[in-house]
């Protein structure tokens, strides 16, 4: 299964994704509409020109802590007092609740941003967390590709976690963080993929052992080429989408295709189990596509596509437990 293509996505973009998946070519501006308002430009100078000099407001400690500031907090105040007077407008605008610096104008909870997909990415962390957890106890440790399983856990645990920075606080820290952990995880999805399809793990072949091994340096050199060339050169957000989106699209038509002709061969509902789970993250993924603006000022679509991949994911790993018993019963009755 791939892992999950996390970033978020600007409407122009959606109607690339929609023809790679149609076909998941994916962009983000820079700039918002809200950005270039000049109600707002005007509320946020006058804010910081009135309660930033000389030393500034002081804000409240929970939000001190997680480094917000007299100008950025300005900023926040401001999005919100725009929004209101745009919904408030009467005749109503079109489209009231705009966009600011590529975000929807969220209410935060104790100084996160946005609340729900830092609240979503957790479950997400506790999924992998409790996967990890059965897996362990029920995988032995001498089985080959057990320990590809638990690098896959690992990574999946770091991965939200820079995600629950990122939705907490978005500086350009968290940010890349949060974008070369999931890239991680995708890129090791592609990886482990084929080691477990094709059984590249397999001691016993010496042709395997010199895939894998061609396998594995090639991925490591992919992954870091990409890290390279968004940190060196260009923090380019089509490039890295487009490149996660590639390698998402490999390893989910891996997956499909290994399921059904194991499930041809084997006639047992849980071979089907990685086709289903692809097809769920494919529609969940409609949730980026379809973007709309908050509920309740906290909830929008990409937070609920953070929800959409908790369950997947629990499912994900009871289908490489119940896998490797399989497995493992196969290799005993052969014996």
């Amino acid at each position: 299964m791939a892992m999950i293509i996390r970033q978020r996505l600007s409407r122009p973009a959606r109607f690339i994704v929609l023809a790679l998946l149609c076909s998941l070519l994916v962009g983000q501006v820079s700039g918002s509409l809200g950005d270039r308002l000049p109600d707002f430009k005007s509320c946020v100078s006058v804010c910081i020109e009135e309660n930033c000099k000389n030393g500034g407001a002081i804000l409240p400690l929970h939000l001190r802590l997680l480094l917000w500031t007299c100008p950025s907090n300005c900023d926040y105040v401001c999005q919100h007092v725009i929004t209101d007077k745009r919904v408030s407008r009467d005749p109503p605008m079109l489209e009231p609740i705009v966009q600011y610096h590529g975000k929807w104008p969220f209410y935060r909870f104790m100084g996160m941003q946005e609340p729900f997909s830092v609240l979503f990415s957790f479950f997400n962390f506790l999924a992998h967390q409790h996967g990890l957890s059965k897996m362990r106890a029920a995988i032995p440790s001498d089985y080959p590709l057990r320990k590809y399983y638990i690098l896959f856990g690992n990574l999946g645990l770091a991965s939200w976690t820079f995600s629950m920075l990122f939705h907490t606080r978005d500086f350009g820290i968290t940010e890349k963080l949060d974008y070369f952990a999931a890239g991680a995880s995708v890129c090791y999805g592609l990886y482990y993929t084929p080691i477990r399809i094709f059984r590249l793990d397999q001691q016993s072949s010496p042709m395997k052992q010199s895939v894998l091994r061609l396998w594995t340096i090639t991925c490591i050199l992919l992954f870091t080429a990409h890290v390279a060339y968004l940190t060196l050169w260009r923090w380019d957000y089509t490039y890295n989408m487009t490149a996660n989106v590639a390698a998402g699209i490999v390893q989910n038509l891996l997956w499909s295709w290994f399921s059904f002709s194991r499930y041809q061969k084997l006639k047992k509902p849980w071979v089907a189990w990685p086709g289903l789970i692809v097809a769920w993250i494919v529609m969940a993924m409609s949730l980026e596509l379809l973007d709309f603006p908050l509920y309740w000022g906290m909830i929008d679509a990409h937070s609920l596509w953070h929800l959409g991949t908790v369950g997947p994911t629990v499912w994900w790993y009871n289908f490489l437990i119940k896998d490797a018993q399989q497995d493992m019963t196969g290799e005993r009755l052969k014996a």
